[in-house]
Protein backbone atom coordinates (compact mmCIF):
# COMPACT_ATOMS: atom_id res chain seq x y z
CA UNK A 1 0.00 0.00 0.00
CA UNK A 2 2.91 2.02 -0.06
CA UNK A 3 4.76 3.99 -3.03
CA UNK A 4 7.64 5.11 -0.49
CA UNK A 5 8.93 4.03 2.67
CA UNK A 6 11.28 7.07 4.03
CA UNK A 7 13.79 6.38 7.22
CA UNK A 8 15.81 8.17 9.71
CA UNK A 9 19.37 7.81 9.16
CA UNK A 10 19.43 8.39 12.75
CA UNK A 11 17.40 5.37 13.76
CA UNK A 12 18.29 3.16 10.85
CA UNK A 13 19.83 0.78 12.65
CA UNK A 14 16.98 0.69 15.40
CA UNK A 15 15.47 -3.06 15.88
CA UNK A 16 11.91 -1.78 15.27
CA UNK A 17 12.58 -0.04 12.71
CA UNK A 18 14.56 -3.44 11.30
CA UNK A 19 11.28 -5.61 11.96
CA UNK A 20 9.05 -2.46 10.27
CA UNK A 21 10.95 -3.40 6.83
CA UNK A 22 11.23 -7.11 7.16
CA UNK A 23 7.33 -6.86 7.38
CA UNK A 24 6.84 -4.52 4.22
CA UNK A 25 9.84 -6.21 2.36
CA UNK A 26 10.30 -2.88 0.70
CA UNK A 27 13.54 -0.94 -0.30
CA UNK A 28 13.56 1.72 1.96
CA UNK A 29 14.78 5.51 1.33
CA UNK A 30 17.05 7.12 4.03
CA UNK A 31 16.32 10.96 4.77
CA UNK A 32 17.81 13.29 7.61
CA UNK A 33 14.76 13.91 8.81
CA UNK A 34 11.31 12.63 8.33
CA UNK A 35 10.01 16.32 7.87
CA UNK A 36 12.74 17.31 5.65
CA UNK A 37 10.31 16.05 3.27
CA UNK A 38 6.73 14.93 5.11
CA UNK A 39 4.64 18.38 5.14
CA UNK A 40 7.03 20.30 3.53
CA UNK A 41 4.69 20.82 0.51
CA UNK A 42 1.32 20.33 0.44
CA UNK A 43 -0.67 17.35 -0.66
CA UNK A 44 -3.86 17.51 -0.57
CA UNK A 45 -5.52 15.02 1.68
CA UNK A 46 -7.48 13.17 -0.91
CA UNK A 47 -4.43 11.94 -2.65
CA UNK A 48 -4.40 9.22 0.23
CA UNK A 49 -6.77 7.21 -2.17
CA UNK A 50 -3.56 7.30 -4.51
CA UNK A 51 -0.14 7.71 -3.52
CA UNK A 52 0.25 6.76 0.55
CA UNK A 53 4.24 7.64 1.85
CA UNK A 54 5.60 5.92 4.90
CA UNK A 55 8.04 7.83 7.58
CA UNK A 56 9.93 5.82 10.28
CA UNK A 57 11.16 8.38 12.41
CA UNK A 58 12.15 9.63 16.20
CA UNK A 59 9.32 12.01 17.63
CA UNK A 60 11.70 15.10 18.65
CA UNK A 61 10.31 17.15 21.13
CA UNK A 62 6.82 17.03 22.52
CA UNK A 63 5.95 13.26 23.44
CA UNK A 64 2.63 13.86 25.40
CA UNK A 65 0.32 16.17 25.53
CA UNK A 66 -2.72 17.33 28.31
CA UNK A 67 -5.88 16.64 26.58
CA UNK A 68 -7.97 19.21 26.90
CA UNK A 69 -11.09 19.82 29.03
CA UNK A 70 -14.32 17.47 28.46
CA UNK A 71 -11.58 14.81 26.37
CA UNK A 72 -12.70 12.07 28.68
CA UNK A 73 -14.52 11.89 32.14
CA UNK A 74 -14.10 14.11 34.72
CA UNK A 75 -12.38 14.24 37.66
CA UNK A 76 -8.59 12.75 36.33
CA UNK A 77 -5.96 14.15 34.29
CA UNK A 78 -5.79 13.24 30.93
CA UNK A 79 -2.95 13.26 28.29
CA UNK A 80 -2.69 11.71 25.29
CA UNK A 81 0.98 10.05 23.56
CA UNK A 82 2.25 10.78 19.94
CA UNK A 83 2.86 7.26 18.54
CA UNK A 84 2.32 8.07 15.21
CA UNK A 85 0.90 11.31 12.44
CA UNK A 86 -1.83 10.26 10.01
CA UNK A 87 -4.46 7.32 9.46
CA UNK A 88 -4.59 5.04 6.72
CA UNK A 89 -8.45 5.37 7.28
CA UNK A 90 -10.64 8.43 5.54
CA UNK A 91 -13.13 9.38 7.26
CA UNK A 92 -14.94 12.53 6.07
CA UNK A 93 -15.00 14.86 8.98
CA UNK A 94 -11.09 13.86 10.38
CA UNK A 95 -9.90 16.61 11.29
CA UNK A 96 -6.40 15.62 9.95
CA UNK A 97 -7.55 16.86 6.85
CA UNK A 98 -7.03 20.35 7.99
CA UNK A 99 -4.23 19.83 10.63
CA UNK A 100 -1.25 18.85 8.54
CA UNK A 101 0.10 19.73 4.87
CA UNK A 102 -0.05 16.14 3.81
CA UNK A 103 -1.88 12.94 4.71
CA UNK A 104 1.19 10.65 4.50
CA UNK A 105 2.01 8.29 7.40
CA UNK A 106 4.72 8.57 9.90
CA UNK A 107 5.65 5.97 12.67
CA UNK A 108 7.22 7.25 15.32
CA UNK A 109 9.58 4.31 16.67
CA UNK A 110 10.76 5.92 20.48
CA UNK A 111 8.41 4.51 22.41
CA UNK A 112 10.45 3.99 25.23
CA UNK A 113 10.99 7.55 25.51
CA UNK A 114 7.15 8.22 25.34
CA UNK A 115 6.70 5.71 28.46
CA UNK A 116 9.85 7.42 30.03
CA UNK A 117 7.64 10.98 29.84
CA UNK A 118 4.58 9.18 30.81
CA UNK A 119 5.87 7.87 34.18
CA UNK A 120 6.98 11.29 35.10
CA UNK A 121 3.64 12.85 34.83
CA UNK A 122 2.46 10.03 37.03
CA UNK A 123 5.44 10.95 39.70
CA UNK A 124 3.43 14.69 39.31
CA UNK A 125 0.38 13.44 40.44
CA UNK A 126 0.74 10.95 43.22
CA UNK A 127 -2.36 9.19 44.36
CA UNK A 128 -4.07 9.84 41.68
CA UNK A 129 -5.60 8.22 38.46
CA UNK A 130 -3.71 9.46 34.80
CA UNK A 131 -5.37 8.85 31.76
CA UNK A 132 -3.08 7.96 28.77
CA UNK A 133 -5.12 7.88 25.38
CA UNK A 134 -3.47 6.53 22.04
CA UNK A 135 -5.70 7.99 18.59
CA UNK A 136 -5.55 10.90 18.77
CA UNK A 137 -3.54 11.80 15.84
CA UNK A 138 -3.58 8.11 14.45
CA UNK A 139 -6.05 4.96 14.86
CA UNK A 140 -4.08 3.16 17.90
CA UNK A 141 -4.82 -0.99 16.79
CA UNK A 142 -4.63 -0.47 12.47
CA UNK A 143 -0.99 -0.73 12.09
CA UNK A 144 -0.22 -2.77 15.23
CA UNK A 145 0.59 -5.71 13.21
CA UNK A 146 4.11 -3.59 11.88
CA UNK A 147 4.54 -1.53 15.02
CA UNK A 148 4.78 -3.54 17.83
CA UNK A 149 4.52 -0.98 20.45
CA UNK A 150 1.41 -2.69 22.54
CA UNK A 151 3.44 -4.98 24.80
CA UNK A 152 5.27 -2.36 25.70
CA UNK A 153 2.50 -0.11 27.14
CA UNK A 154 1.11 -3.42 28.59
CA UNK A 155 3.98 -3.66 30.54
CA UNK A 156 3.78 -0.05 31.81
CA UNK A 157 0.41 -0.71 32.56
CA UNK A 158 0.94 -3.57 34.69
CA UNK A 159 4.09 -2.00 36.55
CA UNK A 160 1.42 1.48 37.00
CA UNK A 161 -2.01 0.05 38.56
CA UNK A 162 -2.56 4.03 38.87
CA UNK A 163 -2.09 4.32 35.48
CA UNK A 164 -5.01 3.96 32.95
CA UNK A 165 -4.21 3.66 28.81
CA UNK A 166 -6.93 3.82 26.37
CA UNK A 167 -6.74 2.78 22.82
CA UNK A 168 -9.60 4.71 20.48
CA UNK A 169 -9.79 2.57 17.38
CA UNK A 170 -12.04 2.06 14.28
CA UNK A 171 -9.79 -0.98 13.35
CA UNK A 172 -10.57 -5.10 13.73
CA UNK A 173 -6.88 -5.48 13.56
CA UNK A 174 -6.86 -6.87 17.02
CA UNK A 175 -4.29 -10.04 16.68
CA UNK A 176 -1.63 -8.29 18.42
CA UNK A 177 -3.84 -7.27 21.34
CA UNK A 178 -4.96 -10.67 21.41
CA UNK A 179 -1.80 -11.85 22.26
CA UNK A 180 -1.77 -10.23 25.66
CA UNK A 181 -3.89 -10.92 28.98
CA UNK A 182 -5.99 -8.48 29.84
CA UNK A 183 -5.60 -5.74 32.27
CA UNK A 184 -7.93 -3.67 34.05
CA UNK A 185 -6.48 -0.34 33.60
CA UNK A 186 -5.81 -0.86 29.94
CA UNK A 187 -9.07 -0.04 27.72
CA UNK A 188 -10.02 -0.52 24.22
CA UNK A 189 -12.57 1.73 22.82
CA UNK A 190 -14.32 1.64 19.05
CA UNK A 191 -15.90 4.51 18.09
CA UNK A 192 -19.15 3.62 16.36
CA UNK A 193 -21.69 4.93 14.28
CA UNK A 194 -25.13 3.40 12.72
CA UNK A 195 -24.38 1.10 10.54
CA UNK A 196 -25.77 3.35 7.60
CA UNK A 197 -23.75 6.58 8.47
CA UNK A 198 -20.78 4.99 8.81
CA UNK A 199 -20.55 3.59 5.07
CA UNK A 200 -21.16 6.57 4.01
CA UNK A 201 -18.80 8.99 6.28
CA UNK A 202 -16.24 6.30 7.42
CA UNK A 203 -14.38 5.83 4.18
CA UNK A 204 -12.09 2.68 4.04
CA UNK A 205 -12.95 1.71 7.73
CA UNK A 206 -14.07 -1.50 8.72
CA UNK A 207 -17.82 -1.50 9.27
CA UNK A 208 -19.51 -1.37 12.00
CA UNK A 209 -21.01 -4.74 11.93
CA UNK A 210 -17.27 -6.02 12.08
CA UNK A 211 -16.05 -3.17 15.02
CA UNK A 212 -18.87 -4.63 17.00
CA UNK A 213 -17.38 -8.34 16.69
CA UNK A 214 -14.20 -7.14 17.56
CA UNK A 215 -15.52 -5.51 20.34
CA UNK A 216 -17.78 -8.45 21.00
CA UNK A 217 -14.47 -10.72 20.95
CA UNK A 218 -12.55 -8.64 22.99
CA UNK A 219 -14.62 -8.50 25.25
CA UNK A 220 -15.41 -12.35 25.49
CA UNK A 221 -11.03 -12.77 25.99
CA UNK A 222 -11.93 -10.28 29.52
CA UNK A 223 -10.35 -7.17 28.28
CA UNK A 224 -11.78 -3.87 29.21
CA UNK A 225 -13.88 -1.56 26.27
CA UNK A 226 -16.10 0.99 25.80
CA UNK A 227 -17.21 2.89 22.65
CA UNK A 228 -17.87 6.37 21.87
CA UNK A 229 -20.86 7.47 19.83
CA UNK A 230 -18.85 10.23 18.06
CA UNK A 231 -18.92 12.60 16.00
CA UNK A 232 -23.01 12.11 16.28
CA UNK A 233 -24.43 13.94 12.65
CA UNK A 234 -28.15 15.00 11.89
CA UNK A 235 -30.16 12.90 9.70
CA UNK A 236 -33.59 12.72 9.92
CA UNK A 237 -33.52 9.33 11.30
CA UNK A 238 -31.01 9.63 13.19
CA UNK A 239 -32.72 8.53 16.55
CA UNK A 240 -34.13 5.21 14.99
CA UNK A 241 -30.75 4.86 13.86
CA UNK A 242 -28.84 4.78 17.18
CA UNK A 243 -31.59 3.09 18.16
CA UNK A 244 -30.91 -0.24 16.01
CA UNK A 245 -27.24 0.52 16.64
CA UNK A 246 -27.62 0.29 20.67
CA UNK A 247 -30.23 -2.92 19.58
CA UNK A 248 -27.04 -4.54 18.07
CA UNK A 249 -24.42 -3.78 20.99
CA UNK A 250 -27.29 -5.49 23.30
CA UNK A 251 -27.89 -8.49 21.17
CA UNK A 252 -23.81 -9.00 21.85
CA UNK A 253 -24.26 -8.48 25.69
CA UNK A 254 -21.77 -5.37 25.17
CA UNK A 255 -23.89 -2.68 27.13
CA UNK A 256 -23.72 -4.36 30.03
CA UNK A 257 -20.13 -4.18 30.06
CA UNK A 258 -19.04 -0.78 28.95
CA UNK A 259 -16.74 1.19 30.94
CA UNK A 260 -17.55 4.01 29.64
CA UNK A 261 -19.82 5.68 26.78
CA UNK A 262 -19.24 9.10 25.09
CA UNK A 263 -21.38 11.16 23.48
CA UNK A 264 -19.89 13.86 20.99
CA UNK A 265 -21.55 15.91 18.21
CA UNK A 266 -19.56 16.63 15.16
CA UNK A 267 -17.57 20.11 15.34
CA UNK A 268 -14.66 21.76 13.37
CA UNK A 269 -11.95 23.85 13.77
CA UNK A 270 -12.41 26.66 11.10
CA UNK A 271 -9.59 25.82 9.09
CA UNK A 272 -11.26 22.18 8.99
CA UNK A 273 -14.49 22.55 8.30
CA UNK A 274 -13.24 24.44 5.34
CA UNK A 275 -11.42 21.29 4.30
CA UNK A 276 -14.29 19.17 5.10
CA UNK A 277 -16.48 21.17 2.45
CA UNK A 278 -14.09 21.44 -0.43
CA UNK A 279 -13.27 17.07 -0.05
CA UNK A 280 -16.56 16.15 0.61
CA UNK A 281 -19.29 18.71 -0.80
CA UNK A 282 -22.29 16.82 -1.01
CA UNK A 283 -21.64 14.51 2.68
CA UNK A 284 -24.60 14.31 5.05
CA UNK A 285 -22.46 16.47 7.56
CA UNK A 286 -24.00 19.52 5.85
CA UNK A 287 -27.18 19.01 6.43
CA UNK A 288 -27.19 20.82 9.73
CA UNK A 289 -26.98 24.21 10.08
CA UNK A 290 -23.48 24.83 11.99
CA UNK A 291 -22.37 28.16 13.80
CA UNK A 292 -19.36 29.24 15.53
CA UNK A 293 -19.53 27.30 19.05
CA UNK A 294 -18.36 28.60 22.50
CA UNK A 295 -14.60 27.09 22.24
CA UNK A 296 -14.36 28.80 18.80
CA UNK A 297 -15.52 25.25 16.74
CA UNK A 298 -18.07 25.01 14.25
CA UNK A 299 -20.95 22.88 15.17
CA UNK A 300 -24.34 22.87 15.35
CA UNK A 301 -26.53 25.33 17.43
CA UNK A 302 -26.29 24.22 21.34
CA UNK A 303 -30.28 23.31 21.77
CA UNK A 304 -29.81 21.00 19.05
CA UNK A 305 -26.48 19.59 20.36
CA UNK A 306 -27.86 18.75 23.58
CA UNK A 307 -31.20 17.61 22.12
CA UNK A 308 -29.62 14.73 19.78
CA UNK A 309 -27.00 13.82 22.84
CA UNK A 310 -30.25 13.44 25.31
CA UNK A 311 -31.74 11.67 22.97
CA UNK A 312 -29.60 9.36 22.51
CA UNK A 313 -28.63 9.29 26.05
CA UNK A 314 -32.20 8.30 27.17
CA UNK A 315 -31.89 5.24 24.42
CA UNK A 316 -28.50 4.38 25.54
CA UNK A 317 -29.89 3.83 29.57
CA UNK A 318 -33.10 2.15 28.21
CA UNK A 319 -30.58 -0.47 26.62
CA UNK A 320 -28.87 -1.12 29.78
CA UNK A 321 -25.59 1.35 30.13
CA UNK A 322 -25.98 2.59 33.31
CA UNK A 323 -25.95 6.27 33.26
CA UNK A 324 -23.48 7.12 34.93
CA UNK A 325 -21.24 5.80 32.67
CA UNK A 326 -21.97 8.22 29.62
CA UNK A 327 -20.49 11.29 29.56
CA UNK A 328 -20.52 14.14 27.07
CA UNK A 329 -17.34 14.76 25.17
CA UNK A 330 -15.58 18.40 24.50
CA UNK A 331 -19.11 20.23 25.46
CA UNK A 332 -18.84 23.28 27.74
CA UNK A 333 -21.06 21.30 30.35
CA UNK A 334 -20.01 18.06 30.24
Amino acid sequence: MWNEVYVEEEIKNHPRVTSILEKLKKEPLFVPRYDDIWGRSKKPYLHKRDSLNLFLARKHGQLLKLAPDAYGSAGEPHYYFIHAYNCIYECQYCYLQGYFNTPDIVLFINHEEIISEMEKVLSNHPGTKVWFHAGEFSDSLALTHLTGELELYHEFCQKHPEALIELRTKSVNTRELEKLPPLPNFIISFSLSPEDMAKRIDMRTPSTKARLQAMNTLQKAGFKIAAHFDPIIYEDKFRERYEALLNQMNSLGLNQSLEYLSLGVVRFTKDVYREVERNYPDSVIHSGSMVKSFDGKVRYHRPMRMWMMNTIKELSIKSGIRPELIYLCMEEDA
